[in-house]
């Protein structure tokens, strides 16, 4: 009986990139919700792959990699192994566990990442990227996003350059078709994507969203939903167990309340 798993009767919106929601979406209906997809950035190629190329053919010049996420790792990888694969001495690192696993199946064995948050902040934390000075360092990234990570290495003497590896938008929805689906909870995985729901959103709908309670993943997240008026946010970690453990405890709360 559906009816008694947890999230039974839940109308969750997910607003990742579509190709990345599918495994999340999944563990919502196996745990009985209905998850409505309304994903607030798109991911697409890139027009013009040759700067990523060239870059990938003397990627030897470099003493340390970073994919800023799966997708500088979907997206970047093909191109580094068509022109010959990571050099033995290139150190590999990524902000998150997921952007691990997407290098890790790609044969990267040993990759630098955070074990604990999964940013920027923390991954500059880690030892091995404090000693820096005179390194080169590319960063693999979509064509837009934080300086946070290359404006520190930079400060702490590192030769950082950014590669383009994806291009990132803002789709274009209509959000009646959303609220006609009556949602009852939405999830934010990115600044970035708050910021383009918002923009969709006219004044009337902004007051009937910000009623929504609202599950992000990050605590930079979450003060950028506080300032738009936000008023019941639930952290998760970045990863799809701890969105799926925080979300099955609110459904609880919720049941317990009626």
């Amino acid at each position: 009986m559906t009816d008694n798993l947890p999230l039974a009767g839940l109308n969750i919106v997910v607003t990742r990139p579509r190709e990345q929601a599918a495994p999340l979406v999944r563990s919502i209906a196996e745990l009985g919700g209905n998850c409505i997809q309304f994903p607030l950035l798109e991911i697409t190629p890139l027009t013009d792959e040759r700067p990523l190329r060239d870059l990938a053919a003397r990627l030897h010049q470099f003493q340390l990699a970073i994919f800023i996420s799966p997708n500088a790792v979907r997206y970047g990888m093909p191109a580094i192994q068509h022109a010959g694969g990571l050099p033995a001495s290139l150190q590999v690192a990524t902000v998150g566990l997921s952007s691990a696993k997407a290098l890790h199946d790609y044969g990267v064995k040993k990759v630098i990442a955070p074990q604990l948050r999964f940013d920027s902040e923390s991954l500059l934390a880690l030892p091995e990227l404090q000693e820096v000075a005179a390194k080169n360092i590319v960063i693999f990234r979509g064509d837009s996003g934080r300086e946070l990570l290359g404006d520190t290495l930079k400060s702490r003497g590192a030769n950082v350059e950014y590669v383009t590896c994806y291009h990132r938008s803002k789709p274009q929805h209509d959000v009646t078709a959303l609220f006609a689906a009556r949602p009852d909870v939405l999830c934010v995985s990115s600044s970035e994507a708050l910021h383009n729901l918002w923009e969709l959103l006219n004044p009337v709908c902004r007051l009937r969203f910000t009623a929504l309670p609202l599950f992000v993943s990050h605590e930079r997240i979450a003060q950028a939903a506080r300032k738009l008026g936000w008023q019941q946010i639930v952290s998760t970690t970045a990863e799809d167990e701890g969105l799926l453990s925080e979300l099955i405890g609110w459904a609880a709360l919720k049941r317990g309340q009626k």
